[in-house]
C-alpha cells in the first residue's frame, strides 16, 4: 500500500519537526517544508510528523481516506 503526503504551504511555518522525525521523508525548503516524495510506502513516521506538526500543515492520505493527522 502507498500513502500520499501533502504539506499545505499556506499553513506550514517551517518548524522543522517533520524533517526531524523523518529526514528521509521531509525536508525544509526555504520558508516551508515539503515531502521528498508525494507518494510513499506506508510509514508510521509520516503519521507521527502529521500528528506533531504545530501548524497542522501535513495531510497523509490512503486513497481518498485521510489517515493523518490522527484524531
Amino acid at each position: 500500500m502507498t500513502w500520499k503526503v501533502e504539506i499545505d504551504p499556506q499553513q506550514c511555518i517551517a518548524s522543522g519537526s517533520c524533517a526531524a522525525i523523518a529526514p528521509d521523508l521531509f525536508v525544509l525548503d526555504g520558508a516551508h517544508a515539503r515531502p521528498l516524495k508525494d507518494v510513499i510506502e506506508e510509514d508510521e513516521r509520516a503519521l507521527d510528523a502529521a500528528d506533531v506538526c504545530p501548524a497542522a500543515a501535513i495531510t497523509v492520505r490512503d486513497g481518498d481516506k485521510v489517515v493523518g493527522p490522527r484524531p
